[in-house]
């Protein structure tokens, strides 16, 4: 599906039609033609959240409905590889390939467009990217291919350290970190860093195809950028325009630096031994500051003083707070509306019971997701597990009730019934280390209360404490399912007996009187 709000919202940070085409892959006429009906619906970034994809699709272009072809599309790199072989002609490959259509139930391509779509594809392949080098606009990063090494204190194990790259496309000005790994963790705090480092963001950003940025697919057309990824460039507010493979005049300033990193940092750096990541990076930004104040051979100043001059005032300032790595889950919302991540509990509205929601994870909140839409957020829980967080809103009205009770409301309560079940009460009030776990089966009491007569919960309660001194709920219900009939019948004996026992009776000597 067409990205409309992506569409949107590098418009509005004044990228160019061509380069949101090359970010969100499609043609510049989509971006174009979408642009051009947002301004005649008066729809602007920034957008409600529940403006989705879809939904602006069908408000953009309600009548609008695409219709997929059914002709399958040759398999390009095969036929590169085949006409290179002596004999072989694209006439050849055509009858083979409608052989293979028909043998699947595929429609094929005529001969003429099989020809066309090759040609295409063709130049595509020699097609390369002008890079357009204005003040401020880009920045690119890659990792290096140089590692350098760290020893470890304690085993003396030589560890390597991946180089993070990033240069701002006309100053050339650098930024130089070093990571233990490669992994999306590092790819997005080095981001982090290198923004704070330049004081700024760029309004593009240019990649190397490396999985923590792409999504790889298949081809440069449909690849698509990582999710965190994503989430990071739209925090920082920058289009994300990715390389293309084996392609590096996409990125030439991040490749020739690279070069230029390797020889008057990383070798520069190859006789000293440093015993942490922390120590190697100290040592690498020194030598970046070096490199950086380095004068040009071939024009005047040096990457710092360029970017000083003409490149700082133009980037975007940063935002308030720093980006958050997020982790994604998915998880599905149980019988009692919560979601269980990492052995903590969350609640999400009751309507959404059993359904599969999307987790946001951060290390302060938890957000969940359904979709696309999110439908509730937390503050993330820490300690022991098993802790819940719960949102009044979500709960049913019925469960809301629960709310009204605490302690003392439910011994006064039991009290009110008789001495036995306010002992049942204290006793399952006290039976877990915090109290508000065994209101759940307090309330059971309450509702068993409302089918039978406090009598004969009352007998119920004074059964149950023959057997031990610390009844249940459960041993409670169990009682009045199986003997409510002889707690009734024994009831009512009680009853007859204390009012013989208390009836006026004259004696003897009621008469001597």
């Amino acid at each position: 599906m067409t990205k409309y709000r992506e569409i949107l919202r590098l418009s509005s940070l004044g990228i160019s039609q061509q380069n949101i085409a090359n970010s969100c892959n499609v043609s510049k006429k989509t971006v174009n033609r979408v642009l051009k009906r947002a301004k005649e619906l008066n729809v602007s970034w920034p957008l409600d959240a529940n403006d989705t994809d879809a939904v602006l699709a069908e408000k953009f272009f309600p009548s609008v409905k695409t219709v997929a072809s059914n002709k399958r599309m040759p398999d390009f790199a095969y036929i590169r590889k085949e006409l290179l072989r002596n004999g072989v002609s694209k006439k050849l490959l055509w009858t083979e390939y409608m052989e293979d259509c028909r043998a699947n139930g595929e429609e094929p391509l005529m001969y003429s467009q099989f020809c066309y779509h090759i040609q295409q594809d063709e130049q595509k392949r020699r097609a390369t990217m002008h890079i357009n080098r204005k003040p401020g606009e880009q920045v690119e990063v890659d990792w290096a291919g140089d590692t350098a090494t760290i020893i470890d204190p304690d085993t003396g194990e030589i560890i390597k350290a991946y180089i993070f790259v990033g240069v701002m496309t006309y100053s050339q000005y650098a930024y130089v970190e070093a990571f233990l790994d490669t992994k999306q963790k590092s790819w997005i705090y080095a981001h982090v860093h290198m923004y704070e480092f330049f004081g700024g963001v760029a309004k593009i950003l240019v990649p190397d195809n490396c999985k923590t940025a792409v999504i790889h697919n298949g081809g440069w057309k449909t690849q698509q950028i990582n999710e965190t990824y994503q989430e990071m460039a739209e925090h920082y507010g920058t289009a994300i325009i990715p390389a293309r493979v084996r392609s590096p005049k996409d990125k030439p300033n991040a490749e020739g630096t690279v070069g230029n990193i390797s020889t008057w940092i990383t070798a520069a750096l190859r006789d000293e031994q440093f015993f942490s990541l922390a120590e190697l990076n100290r040592a690498i930004r020194n030598k970046l500051e070096l490199f950086n104040q380095r004068l040009f051979q071939k024009k005047e100043g040096s990457r710092l003083s360029l970017f000083l001059g003409e490149e700082l005032p133009l980037l975007a300032p940063l935002p308030a707070t720093r980006f958050e790595l997020a982790d994604w889950k998915t998880a599905t919302v149980q019988f009692n509306y919560h979601i269980s991540v990492d052995g903590m509990l969350y609640s999400v509205p009751f309507e959404f019971i059993k359904k599969k929601v999307d987790v946001r994870v951060t290390d302060y909140t938890i957000e969940i997701f359904y979709n696309h839409n999110r439908i509730a957020s937390h503050r993330r829980l820490r300690g022991r597990t098993g802790q819940y967080s719960t949102i009044t809103e979500h709960m049913p009205e019925d469960h809301q009730k629960y709310l009204e009770w605490n302690g003392d409301r439910f011994r006064k309560w039991a009290e009110r019934i008789g001495i036995n079940t306010y002992t049942v009460v204290n006793a399952i009030l006290t039976s877990k280390g915090v109290e508000q776990q065994t209101y759940r089966s307090c309330m059971g009491l309450l509702k068993l209360a409302e089918k039978h007569s406090d009598v004969t919960l009352e007998a119920a309660c004074e059964k149950a404490l023959t057997y031990t001194a610390s009844p249940s709920y459960k041993s409670i219900k169990n009682i009045l399912v199986t003997q409510s009939d002889k707690l009734i019948s024994e009831t009512k004996a009680d009853i007859e007996t204390t009012h013989k026992t208390r009836g006026i009776t004259r004696g003897a000597d009621y008469y001597r009187r």
